[in-house]
């Protein structure tokens, strides 16, 4: 019989993972009740920290794009750090590498940035093949770090459907010392299995394009309930980004109103989905 870890709770799915990363991410779910990721997108490093530091009690990963801050210097890595350990979530740059192996390495490793020396958690697109996961691996795999493919995408129209997200569980199957699970919009059990193999791989799934209030923007991101996310799709996280702190990082008692609003309805949709009967 396959094992259906969708109804297991994040505690007992920890004991399925080899990879400190993975431990960890779950660890922290099951501690703090939350499975709320937020992507904190802004160019100020000012107002990176203050939303972080406001919704920090209530998420178990923060997901940062480093790249935008406009005035970064090495010393934002400390405080993002420190508020990592003060609330006790995990960091995960949304780096989406997409090279060579060799040319990842040093992306993850070197640079201004020092990702690998930060980060718990990266992704990659699985576009270049293997290498990209043996480049990217050799970093971050001796450091207890994790990483995430791209399997599929909340914008519409993206590419990364059909045989494109079949070979991205291949490979992550190949590698599950180091690749703990996907950027997608629905569980990958059973993706790119031939029918007469059991899939006994639980992988991690985080979805982004999770709202409450919105179903799209102008840009072609399309958003889902955490019900329809967790429940209907078997994802593992939500990510929510601007759905919590909008457009003015100031409003500190809004965003942590939304923080919690996003981490009560995820946390309620997973209660939901761990009671179903299996079918």
């Amino acid at each position: 019989m396959e094992k259906t870890f969708s109804r297991q709770t994040y505690g007992q799915r920890i004991q399925n993972h080899s990879n400190p990363a993975a431990k960890m991410l779950l660890e922290i779910m099951e501690r703090k009740k939350t499975n709320l990721a937020v992507s904190v997108d802004v160019t100020r490093s000012k107002d990176f920290i203050a939303i972080i530091d406001t919704v920090g009690p209530f998420v178990c990963l923060v997901k940062t794009h480093i790249d935008i801050i406009e005035d970064f210097d090495f010393s934002l890595i400390k405080q993002l750090q420190d508020l990592s350990d003060k609330h006790d979530f995990a960091i995960f740059e949304d780096r989406k590498f997409a090279d060579i192996g060799n040319t990842v390495a040093l992306q993850y490793s070197s640079g201004v940035h020092k990702i690998a020396s930060w980060s718990h958690i990266t992704n990659a697109h699985p576009v270049p093949g293997p290498s990209i996961i043996s480049g990217l691996s050799s970093v971050g795999l001796p450091l207890g770090r994790g990483l995430l493919l791209l399997a599929e995408m909340s914008t519409k129209g993206a590419l990364a459907v059909g045989t494109y997200t079949e070979e991205a569980v291949r490979m992550a199957r190949a590698h599950r010392d180091f690749v703990v699970g996907f950027i997608a919009q629905r569980t990958m059990k059973g993706v790119g299995m031939q029918d007469n193999v059991t899939d006994n791989d639980d992988f991690l799934i985080l979805t982004p394009g999770v709202g409450l209030d919105t179903k799209g923007d102008a840009m072609g991101q399309q958003y889902r309930t955490p019900r329809q996310v967790i429940v209907d799709s078997e994802c593992d996280v939500i990510i929510v980004g601007r759905g919590i702190y909008g457009k003015d990082p100031s409003l500190v008692d809004e965003i942590r109103a939304q923080a919690k609003r996003y981490m009560d309805a995820g946390w309620e949709a997973y209660q939901e989905r761990i009671s179903a009967p299996v079918v």
